[in-house]
């Protein structure tokens, strides 16, 4: 990525030191309910290109699966599961994220949902999680949250904190972000990247060199304060959820997933991927996106 103009170094080292301060990724102690891995059997992967069963039986239509993307990503994350999703018979919707603040880009997702008949089933990725979580409540046609590498924050919880302290991006923000001004946005705010070398080290370990590259210069940054915004009422509470959880994922590691998922009663699924297994591990993403549609339809 290119370097940051002199110009603007002054301001952007600044924004750099409140981020490290706003989103508590410097020094970061464990949350109080996070618990280490406790040794037990892992879930059972997914076989490869297991053909998905038919959730309809006896009870009408399959649910529209909606698909929502996380931070430095765009909906074509999605399009390894979308083929094989479609390929199987569901309708799939994948709307774009605004990545612009979490208040925002939840009821964007709310607005959009609004307009989908009939059941569905919610999934998210990494921010997305957070997403979702706002977005679906209260909406009784979400039947199924299904959190693939994601965030599940509790109500009044920001985000970033809860990557944890053995995170890859639990460290100085100026070695793994870099920060671009962006016109309209609130004063101090900035658009945030990964470097190039933590997406293909850290996001996305598992992936080919060319396809990480690729992944690097075309990824959709988060703006900085949404980060630092506070979740509302959780739609977990209220609606059953599933997780994927990537045991080598090194930016929302293990323990900390595993945190989240138990505090929002989910059924977990723990399969060896890196944190962008919904285009690494596409497969185990189906089958538990089908498993969640048939146990709601």
């Amino acid at each position: 990525m290119a370097h940051i103009s002199a110009r603007r170094g002054v301001t952007l080292t600044a924004v750099l030191a409140v981020l490290a301060v706003a989103l508590g990724l410097i020094g970061l102690t464990p949350l109080a309910s996070a618990q280490p891995i406790r040794s037990r059997p892992a879930a059972a992967e997914p076989a490869a290109q297991a053909p998905a069963e038919d959730p309809r039986g006896q009870h009408g239509a399959k649910p529209t699966i909606v698909l929502v993307h996380g931070a430095w990503a765009d909906a074509s994350s999605w399009n390894g599961v979308v083929t094989r999703l479609q390929r199987d018979g569901y309708p799939v919707l994948a709307p774009p994220n605004p990545l612009r603040s979490l208040p925002g880009d939840a009821a964007y997702l709310a607005a959009f949902l609004a307009t989908v008949p009939g059941p569905i089933v919610l999934v998210g990725h990494s921010y997305g999680g957070a997403v979702i979580t706002n977005a679906a409540t209260g909406n009784p046609n979400v039947q199924a949250l299904v959190y693939v590498d994601a965030f599940a924050p509790a109500q009044g919880e920001t985000i970033l904190p809860l990557v944890g302290p053995d995170s890859a991006l639990a460290v100085d923000p100026a070695t793994v972000f870099d920060l671009r001004p962006y016109p309209g946005g609130p004063v101090g705010d900035a658009d945030v990247y990964l470097k190039p070398q933590v997406v293909a080290d850290s996001f996305a370990q598992d992936l080919p060199p060319r396809a990480t590259a690729v992944m690097a210069a075309t990824q959709r940054p988060l703006a900085f304060s949404a980060g630092a915004e506070p979740s509302g009422v959780p739609a977990y509470d209220s609606i059953p959820s599933w997780w994927l959880l990537g045991l080598e994922d090194k930016v929302i590691p293990a323990a900390q997933q595993l945190f989240m998922a138990h505090r929002a009663h989910a059924r977990i699924t723990e399969i060896h991927a890196s944190h962008v297994s919904l285009i690494s591990r596409p497969d185990a993403v189906v089958q538990l996106v089908v498993a969640a549609a048939r146990a709601t339809s």
